[in-house]
């Protein structure tokens, strides 16, 4: 037997060489030495239980850390020593509370497969009409583009006829300037605009006489005829 141990051993360091030798070209010397030293000087501690006289802290002492007299470190004396920790295992189950606190938490992170297929077909319905919703919206706006080009248009036409205007009514005012005045005046001056305001005071009013004398004649009674008077 001693001799199948002794054969088995060698075999294994001899296997262990040869895989050594195969890297060491991407080894350097010194750590293939430090790696060598390790293989050889390897001799793991088994782990020892002292199970006849094992660590029960006191946890009516001051001396014992605080986290020796929590749950949680009688949970891992009982998994360790069992019953020789004297720790009662009805007293590491969780209470009420922290019970339903875990079925809570459990439920959050981890549904169950009937609430993530809801979750699922919820989302896609609410993809679909949204996705319905832009098409309808897109097909509203397909549908008033005509409109809304011939708008554009028209608007565009009106401002360049109001430009027109606005360009020919200036013309007009700077040479009706140079006739009063005698010179041509800057449209900035204090002269020009005062002319501005008075021409524009004379149109109000006229445009007020115009529209008072429609008013008479649309209400004035019509004329009599001659037949009507000669008989």
């Amino acid at each position: 037997m001693a001799a199948y141990m002794l054969c088995r051993r060698t075999a294994m360091f001899c296997w262990a060489i040869r895989g050594l030798s195969s890297i060491k070209s991407y080894i350097p010397v010194s750590a293939q030495c430090g790696l060598l030293q390790q293989i050889a000087h390897y001799n793991p501690k088994p782990l020892k239980l002292n199970l006849k006289n094992p660590y029960i802290p006191d946890k009516d002492s001051e001396n014992t850390p605080e986290w020796q007299k929590t749950a949680k470190y009688d949970r891992k004396l009982f998994g360790r020593y069992g019953f020789s920790s004297g720790v009662n295992p009805a007293e590491l189950w969780p209470s009420h509370a922290q019970l339903e606190e875990m079925i809570a938490e459990e439920r959050e992170w981890n549904p169950p497969l009937e609430v993530l297929l809801k979750n699922v077909e919820a989302k896609e319905m609410e993809a679909n009409a949204k996705r319905l919703g832009r098409e309808k919206l897109i097909a509203g706006n397909m549908a008033k583009m005509p409109k809304m080009v011939a708008d554009w248009r028209r608007e565009k036409r009106e401002a360049k006829l109001k430009l027109k205007e606005e360009k020919a009514r200036r013309d007009r005012l700077l040479a009706e300037a140079r006739e009063r005045f005698g010179y041509a005046l800057d449209p900035r001056s204090p002269k020009f605009l005062e002319m501005v305001s008075d021409i524009e005071k004379e149109e109000k009013k006229k445009k007020k006489l115009l529209k008072r004398r429609l008013k008479e004649e649309s209400f004035s009674p019509p004329a009599a005829s001659p037949a009507s008077s000669s008989s």
